[in-house]
């Protein structure tokens, strides 16, 4: 039987609700880590910051939940909400980079981001050399394929490169190195559009692609790893070129 219009309503409440405390936490978020809100500040509390947004105090408190589950604040009774130093903040979960990204992000965290993947990709790909299966490098060549034909200044090629580089950790078989996947990718999303936000990109990103697809379709582990050295390290050049020209 299908639901009627009254059974199917609370549903959609909830869903606009959901948006609701995720714009709340979105624009807390991007404050936070922008240095609107110093470590040790004090937030608006929810009657105030409810009625300057004309929002629930429920939503408001939802959104303070999901920055505490990110490290950013904690809620203490007749304390109020306070913002938490950054070494408590989770800087891997991908909605705390993309708000750094928005908010205009330091140096630090950039070349911090590209030593995470210098030290995680290419050995990810000297294991995917050795336990990769069949689809997997079906996979990452149908992925290579639609990054080079809509290119990175394009949303479909942006994703297929995020796509490249999880389904490298994904062949690993490593389950620990693939629950880095949703950070690598978050870090190979933002890194690119920051650098192309700056710069015109590199005129043809795919021979290193395909270097490390060539190294690990063969089983050549050592190459797998110096193909993706050679990669991440072409890249963080780029980045760095952007933020000097900040």
């Amino acid at each position: 039987m299908s639901a009627s219009p009254v059974q199917a309503r609370p549903g959609r409440r909830k869903a606009g609700k959901e948006r609701l405390h995720g714009s709340i936490a979105h624009q807390l978020g991007v404050e936070i880590v922008s240095g609107r809100h110093q470590p040790g500040d004090i937030l608006t509390n929810e009657i105030e910051f409810s009625e300057r947004l004309q929002v629930s105090r429920s939503a408001y408190r939802e959104a303070v939940r999901i920055l505490a589950a990110k490290g950013l604040v904690e809620s203490r009774p007749r304390v109020g909400t306070r913002v938490t130093e950054m070494n408590r903040w989770n800087l891997l979960d991908p909605d705390v980079l993309a708000w750094f990204f928005e908010a205009e992000p330091a140096r630090a965290l950039v070349e911090g981001l590209f030593e995470l993947r210098m030290i995680v990709e290419p050995a990810a790909a000297a294991l995917a050399a050795e336990r990769r299966t069949g689809p997997q490098i079906e996979a990452m060549r149908e992925a290579l394929q639609t990054m080079e034909r809509a290119g990175l200044k394009t949303e479909a090629g942006q994703s297929a490169d995020r796509d490249f580089h999880q389904l490298v950790l994904d062949a690993t078989g490593n389950a620990p190195l693939v629950s880095l996947a949703s950070t690598i990718g978050a870090g190979v999303r933002w890194t690119t559009f920051y650098k192309g936000r700056k710069h015109k990109l590199p005129p043809d990103p795919m021979p290193e692609h395909w270097a490390v697809f060539d190294a690990i379709a063969a089983g050549d582990a050592g190459g797998a790893r110096k193909a993706m050295d050679v990669l991440v390290a072409n890249s963080r050049a780029q980045a760095a070129e952007a933020l000097e020209d900040r």
